[in-house]
């Protein structure tokens, strides 16, 4: 592992939170390890500065979120969803879901991510499992359609809804997953399943928050 990547991943976390640092972190049910917040820095109190500056930027990739966790889950209990495909991992954040995909034997995976931080994480969680990712930091600069797309907790924004109608001109099949969306309809979609998931490092999200909703296109 390079030393100076994880440095850079701690100078841009503590740019938010001063003492905040990142751990290898295990995950529940799945043969992978993450890089994420070390849980001992949200013990604390933050001041209002912290607070602000989280608000702001939010350092989403060094958490593995319930969706991601719980959709990372199913793609290795189900490795004929990406077997020998070409796949991309839209709002990577940790990359958790495009390693998953590389770990179940998809030809390619990319983690595609607009915050470059979040694409360092991603290769710095590659490495770490010894994986062999592909970045990319912008959907609409793909050229080549993929086989599978996935993307993890994007539905909880409305500014991102648009999207979804986008998604078919660069994927065969687009696999959603989503905590906060319960029985979300559209006309692309369908709810297939419901999964559990947690948040790691547990930030005592609400139960309902743990219910993860897998959304397949029709």
């Amino acid at each position: 592992m390079h030393s100076s990547l994880i440095d850079q991943l701690n100078s841009a976390l503590q740019v938010r939170v001063t003492d905040a640092q990142l751990i290898v972190s295990s995950l529940p049910d799945l043969p992978l390890k993450l890089w994420l917040i070390d849980p001992s820095t949200m013990q604390r109190p933050f001041s209002q500065e912290e607070t602000q500056r989280l608000l702001d930027e939010p350092p989403y990739w060094c958490f593995c979120w319930a969706s991601g966790l719980a959709l990372a889950q199913w793609i290795l209990q189900h490795p004929e969803q990406v077997a020998g495909k070409r796949v991309i991992d839209v709002g990577a954040g940790s990359g958790i879901v495009a390693l998953a995909a590389k770990l179940a034997g998809a030809k390619s995976a990319v983690a595609c991510d607009l915050d470059l931080t979040a694409l360092q994480a991603c290769r710095a969680n590659a490495e770490l499992n010894q994986l062999d990712l592909s970045y990319s930091e912008d959907l609409f600069s793909e050229s080549e359609p993929y086989d599978v797309l996935f993307a993890a907790d994007v539905l909880y924004d409305a500014a991102n809804l648009p999207l979804l109608k986008r998604f078919a001109d660069f994927a065969k099949q687009i696999i959603m997953a989503d905590s906060r969306q319960r029985n979300f309809q559209h006309a692309l979609f369908r709810k297939s399943q419901t999964l559990y998931g947690e948040t790691l490092p547990d930030l005592a999200e609400p139960a309902e928050f743990r219910q993860v909703s897998l959304y397949q296109s029709v």
